[in-house]
């Protein structure tokens, strides 16, 4: 038995719903304010017998140890149970300054069993020029826990190895921005597209006057802009609050073949096509059958494998689809069959094969 409809058809848009207008910060980015990714080495100190016992850790205490002229001597192995080696990572973002703090997030990278109650020692944070950017310490918070017991059976709530330490990186050196450079602005639109373009061009223009923006292309908008630091960040403030009616986007049919959701555009059409699509199921059902020789013969008892195979084709029926289908259209059509998400999935990648689809067809 087919269910109903075991697809999720997600709407992107009514065709009978209006358009409306969103701000020009919420559609596109300025060039040059972007954020840093900082990664940093260290340990975890002060856990209860689950740390790792990896060669570099111990190479890395030992490290740390000479620095506060402590020798460990050669061939003594610290057996380290209460630390472990760690990644620290950190988002800078843009305009930070020095002396501000950053969330950090802490992860092992050796055999560690658990995170929990264990403290970061100072470690630096390197950007990708090598240059360090921020200095992280402090104690962590571990949202997942372990239990084991002695016979060996274990249980793990979320991931134990990894944790955060709010604002546990102080910034050390500031990055240079671009933003203060030049007589433009640029705006990157998040999803590029030629329409969208040109309204904005329209819509700062309308606002500010002739000639103020024109666009390089599908993405970049650029604006004239004051010189003066203090002067350009009130313009900007008034150029990402102007709104902007975004251009509808281009058909798409999207498919996700491992959770069966299927999202279908607006644009969406199909050219008039007959479309059906048969179910066939096999069936094989094991009855196995003991086998009792006779009272005197002195033979074993067997056992016998009866196998019964079945094949049954459910009818199908055949749907048409008229010329230039909306949405709407598409919708009742497989809901008035009862497919499954793997048979609209094929249908719908029939469809394009066949040409009728008009669309772009998209599997994640």
């Amino acid at each position: 038995m087919i269910p109903r409809l075991m697809v999720a058809f997600v709407l992107l848009a009514v065709c009978s719903a209006p358009v409306m207008a969103d701000r020009l910060k919420d559609m596109a980015q300025v060039k040059g304010v972007r954020n840093n990714q900082l990664i940093g080495y260290g340990l975890v100190v002060g856990l209860d017998g689950t740390g790792d016992r990896a060669p570099f850790t111990n190479q890395t205490f030992r490290n740390m140890m000479n620095q506060f002229g402590i020798t460990l001597p050669d061939g003594v192995n610290p057996n380290l149970a209460n630390v472990a080696a760690v990644t620290i990572s950190a988002t800078l973002p843009p305009f930070a300054k020095a002396g501000q703090e950053l969330d950090i997030t802490v992860s092992s990278i050796g055999n560690a069993d658990s995170l929990r109650g264990g403290t970061l020692l100072m470690a630096p944070l390197k950007g990708v020029d090598g240059q360090v950017y921020a200095m992280a310490q402090g104690s962590m918070i571990v949202g997942g826990f372990g239990a084991e017991g002695q016979d060996g059976s274990r249980i793990t709530v979320n991931v134990p190895s990894v944790g955060r330490i709010p604002n546990g990186a102080t910034i050390e050196r500031e990055v240079e921005s671009p933003f203060s450079r030049g007589d433009t602005i640029t705006f990157n639109l998040m999803r590029p597209d030629f329409t969208t373009a040109r309204r904005v061009v329209e819509a700062i223009n309308d606002n500010l006057g002739p000639d103020m923006a024109y666009a390089h292309d599908a993405t970049a908008i650029s604006v004239r802009a004051p010189r003066d630091p203090s002067q350009r960040v009130s313009f900007l403030s008034i150029l990402e609050n102007i709104e902007v009616e975004p251009a509808q986007e281009s058909a798409r049919v999207v498919i996700n073949s491992r959770t069966g959701t299927i999202v279908i555009g607006q644009n969406v059409k199909v050219s008039p096509a007959a479309v059906t699509h048969g179910s066939l199921t096999v069936t094989i059902q094991e009855n196995p059958e003991v086998v009792q020789p006779n009272p005197f013969a002195e033979g074993d008892t067997a056992v016998e494998q009866n196998t019964q195979i079945a094949v049954t084709e459910d009818p199908s029926r055949m749907f048409q689809f008229g010329p230039a289908t909306t949405l709407n259209e598409i919708v009742q059509a497989v809901n008035q069959v009862g497919a499954a998400p793997g048979d609209v999935m094929a249908v719908l990648e029939a469809l394009k094969q066949a040409g009728a689809l008009r669309a772009e067809l998209i599997v994640i």
